[in-house]
């Protein structure tokens, strides 16, 4: 009879608890994001004895690494260290077996990277690669550390972050799911999470006086790539004929004074992979709204000479590309991208769309029109979307290249001056050494009546750069738990050069660190000791500093 009545105790005490529902989720970090900067995080915190959950609204991981990006932009890979530098071994291990090369010997790949050949034996370290390869080591990361990943899991923007007291407690996804945690990372290319978070942000570029800058803001006839229009062509309809109005994708807009701000975007496009192999080719297929009108422009780039088509297919294993945009008209959809950062989900949606109509109009075009010179035909019959990537989305890229969409405005800016030397760079987390490089955010037409692009920037550091770790946090008063090693605060030219994905790994396995000494001492992030972190960076062989 005793044990009855202390078990009827123990049901009433146990009753009157706080249930947690089945779809809430609590952990010491949560992850807002898939990308690749993602999942060094969430390794990182692992590696510290910290509970992870990444919460992703993509069902792939790794973002544009395994979306297409396979030619890497590294700059000086001596400054790639840590899990970035275990991610490029763990490729190079992949194609040293047989199995790896399905449609090319090894032997015959040609081998060509950027700056260093793309198998570095030395290091054992492989910079080019097919997409599937990178997912699979960030599946196999994922497998390793046991990382709990909540994939295809959007957050609620409008009310699903819940904040007390300068601290995210809570985000809440558009299924219901909630999660909770003693520090968040936001790692999207889009920096929903600290937008919903009231954490102060750009968009657009800033003026060049905003920061003492010179190569922000609005830069017509700055030419530092190839992609302009080298000779006159005329943008209307009818050549020369501004009555007939403009052809399509010519925006209608004046393009501003150089060196003021605006909130233009440089391009966003699809990094497709394209095979050359007979059995591993999808030929390009007919948009069902395909216009060969809206690529009249491409047609006169033609007619007045140009022939670099193929310039940008860089080679990756097994026969395949990673094939970029290049020249003044090509895959960059110019200015279609304004409204992204900012846009609901089902407007992004819609702009996806838009991109991936354009391009793939552009793919059949330049297979198709008779208007295409007759050499680019036959090369182009070469090839085709590459059969066995993306195997689950019609072997069109799942991720496309969000150059830059919000800037964070936080603790530390950095800009242009950092990131050319100009400047002792204070508390580094990590390193970049890419040049400043902006792809093209309009094309309008010229005061002598031609069409021209304008924003494309590519202005090389000396040396590698330091990257503060006042650039990953906001300002103390704005929100003391949220790390931002994507959507970092920078400006629009000093961005150019830190968004390149070596550098996203290395900056997101060291907001994880960061974010583990901050939750084992109990304090804000911007109160944390660099000194304490450091020690951390160095023992997981982060590059920090190189003397000059």
């Amino acid at each position: 009879m005793k044990f009855l009545s202390s078990l009827v105790v123990l049901l009433l005490l146990f009753s009157c608890q706080p249930q947690k529902n089945a779809s809430d989720y609590e952990a010491d970090l949560i992850i807002y994001g898939g990308t690749s900067a993602a999942i060094t995080a969430a390794v990182q915190a692992k590696k510290m004895g910290k509970t992870v959950i990444i919460v992703s609204p993509d069902t792939h991981l790794g973002g544009l690494s395994s979306g297409g990006l396979g030619y890497t932009d590294t700059g000086n890979k001596s400054v790639i260290g840590g899990l970035a530098r275990e991610f490029y071994h763990r490729v190079y291990m992949h194609y040293q077996t047989d199995s790896a090369w399905k449609w090319q010997k090894k032997d015959e790949y040609g081998n060509k990277g950027q700056g260093t050949p793309a198998m570095d034996g030395e290091n054992r370290t492989m910079w080019i690669f097919e997409p599937h390869v990178a997912e699979q080591v960030f599946e196999g990361f994922s497998k390793e550390n046991e990382l709990e990943i909540h994939r295809n899991e959007w957050l609620d923007r409008e009310s699903g972050v819940t904040k007390e007291n300068g601290k995210i407690t809570q985000i809440k996804t558009l299924s219901g799911k909630t999660y909770s945690g003693k520090v968040f990372i936001d790692a999207t290319y889009e920096g929903d999470l600290l937008a919903a978070a009231g954490v102060s942000y750009h968009v657009g570029r800033e003026s060049n006086a905003t920061y003492g800058e010179k190569w922000n803001g609005v830069q017509v006839g700055v030419f530092q790539h190839k992609h302009y229009f080298n000779v006159n062509i005329s943008p209307y309809v009818i050549a020369d004929d501004p009555a007939s109005g403009l052809l399509p994708e010519i925006s209608t807009n004046p393009p501003g004074e150089n060196g003021e701000g605006d909130k233009r975007l440089q391009a966003y496009n699809y990094r497709m992979a394209l095979s050359r192999h007979p059995d591993n080719r999808v030929p390009f297929a007919k948009p069902e709204n395909y216009d060969p009108a809206r690529y009249e422009l491409l047609a006169r780039v033609y007619a007045a000479g140009r022939d670099d088509t193929f310039e940008k297919y860089d080679p990756i294993p097994n026969l395949k590309t990673d094939t970029n945009n290049h020249g003044p008209f090509s895959t960059d959809y110019i200015g279609k991208n304004y409204a992204y950062p900012e846009a609901s989900y089902e407007e992004r949606k819609d702009i996806l769309q838009e991109h991936i109509d354009y391009q793939k109009g552009l793919m059949y075009y330049l297979a198709n029109d008779p208007k295409v010179p007759a050499e680019v035909r036959e090369e182009m019959a070469q090839w085709g979307l590459a059969k066995d990537e993306f195997t689950d989305n019609g072997n069109w890229p799942h991720q496309i290249y969000v150059r830059e969409a919000r800037r964070m405005i936080g603790a530390y800016v950095m800009t242009e001056h950092d990131v050319l030397g100009a400047k002792t760079v204070p508390e580094p987390v990590g390193m970049g050494s890419y040049s400043l490089d902006s792809h093209n955010a309009q094309r309008f037409v010229t005061a002598e009546g031609f069409v021209q692009n304008e924003g494309d920037i590519g202005v090389h550091p000396e040396n590698p750069y330091s990257i503060s770790y006042g650039t990953l946090v906001p300002k103390k008063e704005e929100c003391t738990n949220l790390i931002v090693p994507v959507c970092v605060s920078s400006s629009h030219t000093a961005f150019g050069s830190i968004r390149m994905e070596p550098v996203f790994m290395i900056l997101g396995q060291s907001a994880a660190a960061a974010a583990s000494l901050a939750i084992d001492q109990g304090i804000p992030v911007q109160e944390l000791s660099y000194a304490d972190l450091k020690v951390v960076l160095d023992e997981e062989k982060q590059i920090l500093t190189q003397e000059k």
